[in-house]
């Protein structure tokens, strides 16, 4: 049974680690753009010149439970200069996410009967099945908003039968994650 205020408490505990995450990066983004002097183009030119691999990197991380932070790619997103691009990036970001969320749903429901579906459960969801458990579909707009797996947790509320319709009403909240964080970084672009 779930006490009074659980889940806010819940949602705020996840939501502010997601805020401190944004923040620790949007510092040091601008601690090394302005006082470090390391040539980034150079270093890494042609992994960050290639959109189609970086679009793939981003893909394939949000399909594999998120595991490079999405702060990371719009960061990078701000080297098209302009709001137009920048905007159309987010939108690509936030639609893959959406996407990989919406895959891991359904790999959830209709392979939650598998050895591999078995696996990945018992070995890297555990956590999250408990949590699952304890909140219920709550966890969706949780994960969605807040630095949790999103792919791990729809994965997780498909193998529950959910219905795709609720599922993918609640996880358009992503495209609210993604809109505020967006602004917040490209606001700290702007400085310096």
């Amino acid at each position: 049974m779930i006490k009074p205020g659980e889940k806010t408490r819940f949602f705020l505990i996840n939501f502010l680690k997601g805020l401190v995450w944004l923040a620790v990066l949007v510092i040091l983004f601008i601690v090394f753009r302005n006082y470090v002097n390391i040539d980034f183009e150079a270093w890494l030119g042609p992994l960050i010149n290639n959109i189609f691999l970086m679009l793939g990197i981003y893909s394939l991380s949000e399909l594999i439970f998120g595991i490079i932070p999405p702060e990371l790619f719009m960061i990078w997103a701000l080297r098209f200069g302009s709001i137009e691009q920048y905007i159309f990036y987010i939108l690509i970001f936030t639609l893959i996410s959406y996407l990989a969320g919406l895959l891991g749903f359904l790999f959830g429901s209709y392979l939650n009967k598998t050895v591999l579906f078995r696996y990945i459960r018992r070995r890297y969801l555990g956590k999250y099945h408990s949590l699952l458990q304890k909140f219920g579909v709550f966890l969706i707009l949780v994960a969605a908003l807040t630095p949790l797996p999103y792919s791990a947790i729809s994965m997780l509320v498909g193998s529950l039968h959910y219905p795709i319709r609720k599922y993918m009403l609640w996880a358009l909240s992503r495209f609210v994650r993604y809109a505020v964080y967006a602004l917040i970084i490209w606001e700290a672009g702007l400085l310096g």
